[in-house]
């Protein structure tokens, strides 16, 4: 007789099984059919047998939930390789430090949360005693992507581990003097401690899965071996809520991505109240982590629950526990013995008398105590199953109560994340809970002390030792010293001088052009990271993947339908191209994790991300911001850009204000280039700075964001130098006596800037105001408002210092006596955020509004931004300083049916 439990281990014996006989029977009956007719014919059976219990209306779990009980049996639990009285002892330290932060920076008004950690510490303490590899063993490491709201744990773990001192806890949130601690996990803020920017949520689960993915991608390529890399999320339940914190799920179970946990506390609260307050919140993400494809381990219940199990001989209590929804149980949290025995066991006459073998306190220590995620060993036998899981992913569900331990004015009350601080009272309740050897007259003024056991205590000596044995202190960021990656070939940079002759050329094929020869370059070649959401072939991408190949984990099992081509569909294991579908969250993640990889994995990668037109900044914003708080390096390429030159498409994608979000980012290093060599200009000084031998005080960890248009026009060749120009976004492309346009002496003249495909209608209009109206019209590239912007401001702020220095864009117009009329194919907020240190008289074209379908003329003719409706702007403007007659300006709407 086959024993189910031997071959069902999981979760048996915790369901009553009252004839192990008859179920033996059917398990023998199953392996019959297998042998007999196969295992397909088995599973079918087991379909049909399953939809016909559902539609008997037999109560059920649905096919993707298991019974709300855990998923590893207490027989099944693995011994913890430790001391767990001395794990016991560093916990209590760090959840009174943790409430003591934040309680003791409350009288600043400074907030801070304390009910998260305190739900989550020995989610974090096992791991840290036990698997979370540091970046001082062989490899990298693990990837730790810490909930935000859990901070000011892992602060009191590291002011217990002697990383931090108590000068240093009593500055959270406190960071303008320099020395303070974060909110959150801030890597720009404290960049030895945290890696990866995880409060803004939904962004950490997406950032996990892509890199964990990216530890593939490395290793893959033979860049890096990483496969010892495992990376850690740890979110919360409402988090779940969040549409980015699922939208890669899939993704990270079809690539098999066993280097993942997620590891969600299921404290069954979110901000305001329950997650689920009708509902589950725990079987509703098992079904949709299963459904993907996901290993789900659930921890739900502690010890003490085992005898109850045990006394559910007819089931009654699994199901009662699957029909309580999650507000109950929480409210089961906070009420006496009396009220759970009518509540949850009078429902059911078995568990009324279940319920009479169980004292009061038993039924407390059970239903407010006794939670999975609140005990080392429920803990660590979950890790442990997640690291020997092979071929999927895994997800922790560990339920656990939101204020634990800090007293029941805390305890799954639902306003507890918005309570920053204890009383007295409460702390010295919390003493005596968690045992520490704090006295009363530690309190000094009133003020709650910190807690430390000492240097040299057996605490801490443990602490050390077991962060010692995993490879060193955790969080952790390296700041690697690499050396400066070479420069590539001039050659490739160079190859844009002389311009494009007769043949017109789009600067996004410029740019693809450029990328093409510097992906060849024999040293660092290798390191660029091609990647782009499905849109290669609207780019002319298309010719890197035959020589480039598309990142596969399973390289290519088919034949691709266009293998006769040249320019085939090729996937391979090694490939280098990320090309994502079509998500644009996916391949910013892509970005940030590869952007990062200089100092995850010390090995300095050059990703450049390539994205349609507003579909980069407007759909993703929040991760480029994280991406500068994550200290990325790279380029994003806003490609067919502009608000007029996507012909045809319309409202939803003439992008007219990037530039505008883009200049809110302080790493955001902003360009708008209007020529092929001002791509190539910018590529080499961001490929100087973040990678090479950047300037004495100069930042490093920056991001170059580039506009480049799908409009095919003439390439000028290069005018002698103006490199200084391109990079600091300002220069002379020509006068109108270098363009060769006949003007009359002493004409009046204006200066036309122009930004991106712009420059182009401004010298079609040089050519209309000394043909038509006598004006000379001097023609300026503007490559980056921002960042003439940005040096006026730090130009400002010298000032008040005392220092003096003067705006370069002060120095670019300086003997100008004549006024400036700027123009973009964006809003006129772009080219405006110059205008109040323009000493010249000032004016600004740009395409203000909703965007529209129709030709790039007619566009341009609506928006007022055709070489024509320059023209008249022009002339208008001269004709308020009296040089033009005024007449002339209505003459000229009139000839170009303005």
């Amino acid at each position: 007789m086959i024993d189910p439990v031997a071959k069902f281990p999981s979760e048996l014996d915790q369901l009553p099984d009252r004839d192990t006989e008859e179920t033996a029977e059917w398990a023998a009956s199953l392996d019959a059919v297998a042998k007999a007719a196969g295992p397909h014919r088995a599973a079918y059976l087991m379909r049909r047998t399953l939809q016909h219990a559902e539609g008997a209306g037999l109560a059920l779990p649905k096919l993707l939930e298991t019974d709300y009980v855990n998923t590893i049996p207490s027989s099944s639990e693995p011994v913890i390789d430790g001391d767990e009285e001395m794990e016991r002892r560093i916990t209590a330290w760090n959840r009174w430090n943790a409430a003591a932060m934040v309680t003791r920076g409350s009288k600043y008004g400074v907030g801070g949360h304390i009910a998260t950690f305190a739900s989550a510490a020995w989610l974090y303490e096992t791991g840290f005693n036990h698997f979370f590899r540091g970046k001082e063993g062989d490899g990298s490491g693990d990837q730790l992507y810490i909930q935000g709201h859990a901070s000011p744990g892992i602060y009191a773990r590291a002011f217990l581990d002697g990383r931090l001192t108590e000068a240093h806890l009593d500055k959270f949130r406190q960071e303008s003097a320099g020395d303070g601690l974060p909110s959150y996990p801030h890597p720009r803020r404290l960049p030895w401690l945290w890696e990866f920017p995880t409060v803004s949520m939904g962004l950490g689960p997406l950032s996990a899965i892509y890199q964990a993915r990216f530890n593939r991608y490395l290793t893959n390529r033979n860049i890096k071996d990483v496969s010892n890399s495992h990376v850690w999320a740890f979110l919360g339940d409402g988090e779940m809520d969040e549409p980015e914190s699922t939208a890669a799920l899939a993704l990270a179970a079809r690539e098999g991505l066993d280097n993942l946990t997620f590891v969600i506390n299921c404290n069954l609260q979110r901000l305001d109240g329950p997650v689920r307050a009708n509902f589950k919140i725990v079987q509703e993400l098992e079904a949709q982590f299963r459904g993907a494809g996901w290993n789900v381990v659930k921890s739900l219940w502690g010890g003490a629950w085992d005898e109850l199990f045990q006394l559910d001989t007819t089931g009654a209590l699994v199901r009662r526990l699957r029909e309580v929804p999650d507000a109950q149980v929480q409210t089961y949290q906070t009420r006496d013995a009396a009220y759970i025995r009518e509540d949850f066991f009078g429902k059911d006459p078995a568990l009324v008398e279940m319920a009479k073998l169980l004292s009061d306190d038993k039924i407390l220590e059970c239903f407010h105590l006794s939670r999975g995620g609140h005990e080392p060993r429920k803990v660590y036998a979950a890790y442990k199953a997640a690291l020997s899981h092979k071929g999927a992913p895994t997800v922790i569900l560990a339920q656990t109560v939101k204020g634990f331990t800090l007293g029941e004015g805390f305890a799954s009350k639902n306003a507890n994340h918005q309570m920053k601080k204890l009383t007295n009272d409460e702390f010295k309740n919390m003493r005596d809970l968690l045992e520490l050897p704090i006295s009363d007259a530690q309190f000094v003024d009133g003020q709650v002390p910190y807690g430390h056991p000492g240097a040299d205590s057996p605490e801490v000596r443990y602490l050390q030792e077991r962060r010692a044995a995993l490879g060193g202190p955790a969080p952790a960021r390296r700041s690697h010293a690499i050396e400066a990656l070479p420069a590539p070939a001039d050659k490739s940079f160079a190859a844009f001088d002389k311009g494009s002759g007769n043949q017109s050329m789009a600067t996004t094929m410029a740019f693809v052009r450029l990328m093409k020869d510097l992906i060849r370059d024999k040293t660092t070649g290798k390191r660029w990271v091609p990647i782009v959401p499905d849109e290669a072939r609207t780019f002319g991408m298309e010719s890197l993947f035959p020589s480039l190949g598309i990142y596969s984990p399973k390289g290519q099992t088919y034949e691709p339908v266009d293998r006769d081509q040249l320019m085939y569909y090729r996937e391979a294991k090694d490939g280098q191209i990320l090309n994502e579908g079509i998500t644009e969250a996916g391949s910013m993640a892509d970005f940030i994790a590869a952007s990062s990889a200089y100092a995850t994995h010390g090995e300095p990668m050059i990703p450049f991300y390539i994205f349609y037109s507003m579909f980069g900044w407007q759909r993703t914003a929040d991760q480029m911001w994280q991406l500068g708080d994550q200290l990325g390096r790279g380029f994003l390429v806003g490609a067919t850009a502009g608000r007029t030159t996507l012909t045809g498409e319309g409202l939803q994608h003439a992008d007219g204000h990037s530039p505008v979000i883009a200049a809110t980012n302080p790493a955001a290093m902003s360009y708008d280039p209007a020529f092929a060599y001002e791509v190539a200009a910018i590529v080499k000084d961001g490929l100087r700075r973040m990678y090479g031998e950047a300037a004495p005080g100069e930042d490093r960890d920056v991001f170059y964001y580039l506009t480049v248009y799908n409009e095919p026009m003439p390439q000028p060749a290069k005018p002698a130098g103006i490199d200084e120009g391109i990079v600091k976004g300002l220069y002379r492309f020509n006068t109108a006596e270098s363009a060769g346009v006949t003007v009359p002496v002493n004409a009046s003249r204006i200066q036309l800037l122009g930004s991106g495909t712009a420059i182009h209608w401004a010298l079609q209009a040089q050519q209309l105001l000394a043909e038509e109206w006598g004006v000379a019209a001097d023609v300026w590239s503007a490559t980056s408002w921002t960042e003439l912007r940005r040096d006026a401001l730090e130009a400002d702020a010298a000032l008040l210092r005392g220092e003096e220095r003067i705006p370069y864009i002060r120095k670019a117009l300086d003997g100008v006596d004549s006024p400036v009329l700027a123009v973009s194919d964006y809003m006129r907020q772009v080219p405006d955020q110059i205008a109040q240190w323009v000493e010249q008289d000032w004016s600004s074209l740009g395409a203000d509004g909703f965007g529209l379908s129709d030709t790039r003329e007619a566009a341009r003719r609506h928006f007022g931004v055709d070489a024509q409706s320059i023209v008249v702007a022009a002339l208008a403007q001269l004709a308020r300083r009296g040089e033009v007659p005024v007449t002339a300006v209505k003459e000229a709407r009139e000839r170009y049916g303005l």
